[in-house]
């Protein structure tokens, strides 16, 4: 019953999104504090389950990093309304996080739920940093729904009498590596390929239209720079677009932990319905050449779910060791 409710409450507030408004050029950095604060104090909660792991300090120091971006946003457009300019002090803040954020998530341990939780941390601090209103909310609504994903998908494989751990906090990354724990395909990974798409496309089209430049606003990326440089500034921004799909990417990896099935074998099944649902052979020229433009767009959906795949093993799976650990991992 509670899984059943926690999934139905996190589709139901994800479902929000898509029916607001495109962010547009009036910022609303209110909601974007509002979305900081709430991360700290979900992560909070988090952090209790994890105050006798050795690693403690460290997520402590990624809570401290949340802080820190909702004040530099705060305090980089109040500076702007005043006509004072970007501080240098918020630049150099804003620059480390965003080339920690890809480092950070490596130093935690590769159990399923630290490294969730610190993969949606160091992410969530840069998202803070490139958001101007509403969409500082939506990695929040993503990420538990991709959580109640997880858990759901945990729960059915208890209900087909498969054998797992029952702790996420138990379960590790490490495991997806083990080929002798693969199992054959059957009918419930099609619905699960199904969900990673269907997650996918929420991701896009979860803040408005992101294909439409008039959705693309300059003021996403004034706690970077102020002096217009379009390079720069559509590297920050695809890089805003991105790190949604990068949260559903490693849910998608948990879940294949969870079902003990090949990430691969997924993908191929993603790729399949992909391209039979938008490829057809049959109909007029105009069909035809619709058609051949939905082939475009299956085989560069195909490379993007690709390197996607990629970056989410490299973040759950890699590890990068700097102290020494107690043999006591799980809580």
């Amino acid at each position: 019953t509670i899984t059943t409710l926690n999934w139905t409450l996190s589709c139901l507030l994800l479902a929000i999104f898509p029916l607001m408004p495109v962010v547009g050029r009036d910022a609303n950095i209110s909601l974007v504090i509002t979305a900081g604060l709430l991360t700290f104090l979900i992560s909070s909660f988090c952090l209790a389950y994890l105050w006798k792991s050795n690693l403690f300090i460290f997520f402590l120091f990624q809570m401290l990093s949340i802080a820190l971006s909702t004040y530099v946003v705060n305090s980089t457009h109040s500076s702007l309304l005043r006509k004072q300019g970007l501080p240098v002090v918020n630049q150099i803040v804003s620059w480390t996080t965003l080339a920690s954020s890809l480092v950070a998530p490596l130093l935690s341990p590769t159990f399923l739920f630290q490294r969730l939780l610190s993969i949606f941390l160091s992410l969530m601090a840069t998202y803070l940093l490139l958001s101007t209103g509403y969409e500082a909310l939506f990695p929040l609504a993503l990420t538990a729904l991709m959580f109640a994903w997880i858990n759901m998908e945990q729960e059915t494989q208890h209900l087909r009498g498969v054998s797992l751990k029952s702790k996420l906090t138990v379960l590790s990354f490490s495991y997806s590596t083990d080929i002798t724990q693969f199992r054959q395909l059957h009918l419930d990974d099609i619905r699960r390929s199904f969900f990673f798409v269907f997650f996918i496309l929420a991701a896009f089209f979860g803040t408005g239209n992101i294909a439409s430049v008039n959705s693309f606003d300059p003021a996403s990326v004034y706690c970077f720079l102020t002096v217009f440089s379009p390079f720069l500034m559509g590297g920050l921004l695809m890089w805003k677009i991105v790190i949604p799909f990068v949260l559903v990417s490693c849910a998608f990896e948990a879940v294949q932990v969870t079902t003990q099935l090949s990430s691969k074998r997924y993908c191929k099944y993603c790729i399949i319905a992909h391209f039979f649902f938008l490829v057809k052979d049959y109909g007029s020229w105009l069909d035809i050449g619709t058609s051949i433009s939905h082939y475009v767009l299956a085989m560069s959906f195909t490379i993007f779910l690709m390197l996607l795949s990629g970056l989410a093993q490299l973040l759950t799976t890699k590890r990068i060791r700097l102290w020494r650990e107690s043999k006591r991992h799980s809580m």
